[in-house]
């Protein structure tokens, strides 16, 4: 078993995905000779030729529009949006056509398409390169949400986005894109789309956490545990829609405290929808309220001020032992 970054992990999986399945199709701009950005698709070209990997014109509704023509066709392209604050020029062709395609044929047709942007800040970027707005997509019925956090399951729930029948936002962290490596098998392996996952556990407090922000949650673990004697169960969400519910609903009824953390500013973010299924589920084991623990309600700031921004383990810390001391 090699160990992977996330990017050599999607790289893996496109590759994989690629060589069963000559429906697949990968287009962006930059995804073919350059290899993409961040060289996600390094190689892809060169193996596949230019009718499987297509270097567009540095417009992103034409990729999303065609992607959506390709699906129906009877293809799944994968397309990439170099970052996603670029995602608003396509945003009409997910919400107008592709989430609604199915329901609008009465299930004649349907679109098997995913669109791959890298999200979030911690990687000093130039502006609408910094943004975390999975909870637009999220809101939107037919289309699914999913965010990886680590290089294993970024390889996996790929793979299950590009055997979905209907399209997928594929948002990855950019910032963990070559922080760490893990163990990623070169046999096939997928997760399901829709299922979180328990990282550790604990039964003292609920982390809920995803994407980047898996990091910082998994230091507070340890730091919680090994200064403070507080032991905190994480959960990983990895899908944002359709929000899977199940383990953390488990969890806070066996805890009693609740943490969400995520990037995005906190108002209307993802964290309002797991604070709502907590009091319609859980609502009498909960020994305080809800905490959160997010992004600012302000545009994500450049350089010097970034990292004030994003939530830390320190934050993290702070809020679980604030949270605890409530009576």
């Amino acid at each position: 078993m090699a160990k992977m970054t996330m990017v050599q992990a999607l790289n893996l999986a496109l590759r994989q995905e690629m060589e069963k399945d000559d429906r697949v199709i990968v287009l962006g701009e930059d995804v073919g000779l350059d290899g993409g950005v961040f060289r996600i698709t390094e190689g892809l070209f060169q193996q596949f030729g230019e009718t499987r990997v297509v270097d567009t014109p540095l417009a992103e509704s034409g990729i999303v529009g065609m992607s959506i023509g390709m699906a129906v066709y009877g293809l799944r392209p994968v397309c990439e949006i170099q970052f996603s604050g670029f995602d608003y020029h396509n945003f009409h062709q997910i919400e107008n056509h592709a989430a609604r395609l199915r329901w609008r044929s009465q299930g004649r047709f349907s679109v098997p398409m995913v669109l791959r942007a890298p999200y979030g800040g911690g990687v000093r970027a130039l502006e609408h390169h910094s943004e975390s707005r999975e909870a637009f997509w999220a809101h939107i019925p037919g289309i699914k949400m999913v965010i990886p956090s680590g290089p294993r399951n970024a390889r996996a729930l790929l793979v299950s986005a590009i055997r979905d029948p209907d399209p997928v936002i594929f948002y990855e962290p950019k910032a963990l894109y070559r922080a760490f490596r893990e163990d990623v098998p070169e046999e096939e392996e997928v997760l399901p789309i829709g299922r979180s996952q328990v990282v550790r556990e604990g039964k003292d407090l609920t982390l809920i956490a995803y994407g980047a922000m898996m990091r910082p949650a998994l230091a507070a673990v340890d730091e919680l545990k090994g200064k403070h004697g507080i032991e905190a169960e994480l959960i990983d969400l990895l899908t944002i829609s359709p929000l899977d519910d199940s383990l953390f609903v488990q969890s806070v009824k066996k805890t009693g405290h609740a943490m969400i953390i995520h990037e995005a500013p906190q108002s209307f973010g993802p964290g309002a929808e797991v604070v709502a299924r907590l009091v319609e589920k859980a609502f009498f084991y909960l020994e305080a309220p809800v905490a959160r623990v997010t992004g600012y309600d302000i545009t994500i700031p450049f350089f010097s001020r970034e990292n004030a921004y994003l939530p830390n383990t320190d934050r993290i810390v702070h809020g679980a032992r604030d949270l605890l001391s409530k009576p």
